[in-house]
């Protein structure tokens, strides 16, 4: 697979999701769960991409259990603070991606 070529604003490569992304997420569960109207008893982070805007966006693609994902959009600005700015249903075949 090669490498997509960095573009100034553009997001980064699709990563492996680490602890600091699951801390992430999991601090946003109950948001994901608001936005999209659904209970999710699974809630793991499984890849990720980040965005560095005024602050950075994050696009993680999260195991909700039952061959079902969703994407989330998460901002994390300048002060530290998290939103979850969409929360989108998708499968395993989904490939993560700006939304």
């Amino acid at each position: 697979m090669s490498e997509k070529p960095r573009v100034c604003g553009g997001t980064s490569q699709t990563k492996p999701a680490n602890d600091e992304v699951q801390t992430l997420i999991d601090s946003l569960k109950v948001a994901a769960q608001e936005k999209t109207g659904k209970v999710y008893s699974l809630f793991q982070a499984k890849e990720y991409q980040t965005q560095v805007v005024a602050g950075t966006n994050y696009f993680v693609k999260v195991d909700v259990g039952d061959g079902n994902f969703v994407h989330l959009r998460v901002y994390k600005d300048l002060q530290q603070s998290v939103s979850l700015h969409t929360a989108i249903h998708h499968d395993n075949e989904t490939e993560l991606v700006y939304f």
